[in-house]
Parts: C-alpha cells; structure tokens; sequence
C-alpha cells in the first residue's frame, strides 16, 4: 500500500492551495482516506475524510466551510482543496488510509500513513 502526498508549499494568507494523495489502484476503493496535519510542538490534527464511497465527507471544525475534499476514481487519486488559508493551517499534511468510517478522524485509528508535505501560510 502505498500513500504518496504532494501539492504543499508557501501561499499567503487568503490564498488557496490544492494537495494530492496517489494510492495505489487495488487499495483505492477499500479505504476511507483522510487528510491530517501536524503543527511543530502540536498533536496530529484530524483535517477531513471521504467514505470509500466518495458518499460522505467530514471535516474538522477549523476547516469547515474553507477546505474541501474530493476523490477522484481513474486518477487513483484524493484531493484537499485549501481555500482562504490562514497562519495557523500552516503545518505538514499527512495522507491517510482508515478502514472504520466512524474511526477515521482519529489518528490511532488510521491503518496507513503516507509521508507528509508542508503548507506553509504567511501573513
């Protein structure tokens, strides 16, 4: 299995920014894949998730209404749509693959991890 991120990088604040998790084709439709983000000297932050499906979404509640996730079915591919960032999403954004619906904004509950990339907000 395999989670591979990419998209971060530096954008002012109010900017937008798009990251990308490839997962490899036969794993794609097993898992809930969700995005988190981890903040020097902070714990790993639950960011947003969508069903195997692709039916149901969630997200946290500092991203709500500004983030948006999508998954896309040919590309084997999940998406994290940023929108007016904010200092405070600046962190490393970690891909990740859950396996329980009602687990999958819980960090231990997570079954595979992918490396992160860092978004970087200045104000």
């Amino acid at each position: 299995v395999q989670l591979q991120a990419s998209g971060g990088g530096l954008v002012q604040a109010g900017g937008s920014l798009r990251l990308s998790c490839a997962v490899s084709a036969h794993f794609f439709t097993s898992y809930h894949m969700g995005w988190f983000r981890q903040a020097p000297g902070n714990e790993r932050e639950f960011v947003a998730a969508i069903s195997s499906s692709g039916g149901s979404r969630d997200y946290g509640d500092p991203v709500k209404g500004r983030f948006s996730i999508s998954r896309d079915a040919k590309k084997n591919t999940v998406y994290l749509q940023m929108n007016h960032l904010r200092s405070e999403d600046t962190a490393v954004y970690y891909c990740a693959a859950g396996s329980v619906w009602t687990r999958v904004d819980r960090p231990q509950r997570i079954d595979y991890w992918g490396q992160g990339t860092l978004v970087t907000v200045s104000s």
